[in-house]
C-alpha cells in the first residue's frame, strides 16, 4: 500500500511552488525518505498507536507492508531479476510467517503489561507509516528516487508522489496570505469565522488562527489517521496547539508547514531568508516562534 495525495498547493508572487503531501508507505523505507533534509515532514509514531491496533494490520494479508518486489540475491545494492514460481512463492510466504511470529511476540510483551513504545518496535517491519512532507524543493528527490537503481518500494512512493504532484494545479498565494495544509478548505474557514465570532472584539484575525489549526492538524498524523475523515473541531485544534507550543521542550516540527510568501528586494534578494527555514522564498510559521529564528 503506497499512496500519495496533494493535500494543499501553492505558488507566490514570486513563482515558488510549495507543496504538501499526504503519504503513506512501509515504515522500512522511511529512514531514506528522512535522509531529504529539504523536506519538512511529520509521521505517524509508533509510541503512540495502540499495539492492538497495529496487530491488526501485521495479521492482515491484505494490510500489512510487504515488498513490491522480490528480485534475487547478488552482490551490491540492486537485486537481480524477480524470482519465479516456488522460490516468490515461499519467499513472500517467509515474509508472511515473520509477520506472524512478531505479532505474536508484540502481543506476548502487550501482555505482559509492557508499553506500546517498546511493544510495538517488533511490528515496525510490518507496518505502514502515514507522513505530511511539505517541500518547495523536488528535484534531488526525484532525481534519486525516480532511478532505476532506487529501492523498488522507494521508486513506487516517487512516482506517485511525481503523479500527485503533476496532477495538481498550485493556488496563487498573494503576500500576506499562507499555505494551510488541511485548513484551507471552505469548511474549516466557516468553522473559524464562527469561533472568532464569539470572542471580544480585537482578537487574532482569522489567517492567524487557521496557521494554528493547521498547524495542530498536520501534527495529528503522529498519532491519528488522516484517512477516517473525521475532522477535528477548531477548540481541539487550538487546544493541541497550546500543548505543543507551549511545552517544555517545544514541539515545533509541525508548525514548519504553514507558511506564507517571502519577497525579494529590489536588488532580488529574498526580505526575510533567516525565516524561510528548509523552504525557499517562503516563511515557515515555525520560524516565526520566539527562539526558532536562530
Amino acid at each position: 500500500m503506497i499512496e500519495a495525495k496533494v493535500i494543499a498547493d501553492s505558488v507566490s508572487p514570486d513563482g515558488v511552488r510549495l507543496a504538501t503531501l499526504q503519504l503513506r508507505y512501509p515504515k522500512f523505507i522511511h529512514s531514506e525518505l528522512m535522509t531529504h533534509r529539504v523536506f519538512s515532514r511529520n509521521a505517524s509514531s509508533s509510541r503512540a498507536v495502540p499495539t492492538a491496533r497495529y496487530l491488526e494490520e501485521v495479521r492482515s494479508d491484505e494490510l500489512r507492508a510487504t515488498p513490491v518486489a522480490w528480485g534475487a540475491n547478488r552482490p551490491g545494492m540492486i537485486a537481480g531479476e524477480e524470482l519465479i514460481a516456488d522460490a516468490r512463492a515461499f519467499a513472500q510466504l517467509a515474509w508472511r510467517d515473520a509477520a506472524l511470529a512478531a505479532a505474536g511476540a508484540a502481543a506476548n510483551l502487550l501482555s505482559l503489561g509492557l508499553h506500546k513504545q517498546v511493544a510495538n518496535r517488533v511490528l515496525e517491519p510490518f507496518l505502514h507509516v502515514n507522513v505530511v512532507v511539505s517541500s518547495t524543493e523536488w528535484s534531488n528527490f526525484f532525481a534519486l528516487r525516480l532511478d532505476p537503481g532506487a529501492q523498488p518500494e522507494m521508486r513506487a512512493l516517487a512516482v506517485a508522489m511525481r503523479a500527485a504532484l503533476d496532477g495538481s494545479t498550485p493556488r496563487e498565494v498573494p503576500l500576506g496570505a499562507w499555505h494551510l495544509p488541511y485548513a484551507d478548505d471552505p469548511t474549516t474557514l466557516a468553522l473559524a469565522r464562527s469561533y472568532l465570532a464569539g470572542l471580544p472584539p480585537g482578537e487574532a484575525p482569522v489567517d492567524a488562527l487557521l496557521v494554528r489549526v493547521s498547524t495542530a492538524r498536520c501534527a495529528r498524523v503522529s498519532y491519528a489517521s488522516h484517512g477516517t475523515g473525521k475532522r477535528s473541531t477548531v477548540e481541539e485544534d487550538l487546544a493541541l496547539y497550546d500543548k505543543l507550543l507551549g511545552s517544555r521542550p517545544v514541539h515545533a516540527s509541525p508548525a514548519e508547514h504553514p507558511a506564507t510568501p517571502d519577497h525579494r528586494t529590489t536588488d532580488g534578494r529574498w526580505w526575510n531568508p533567516a525565516l524561510h527555514g528548509n523552504f525557499v522564498g517562503w516563511v515557515q510559521h515555525r520560524k516565526q516562534l520566539l527562539g526558532e529564528s536562530t
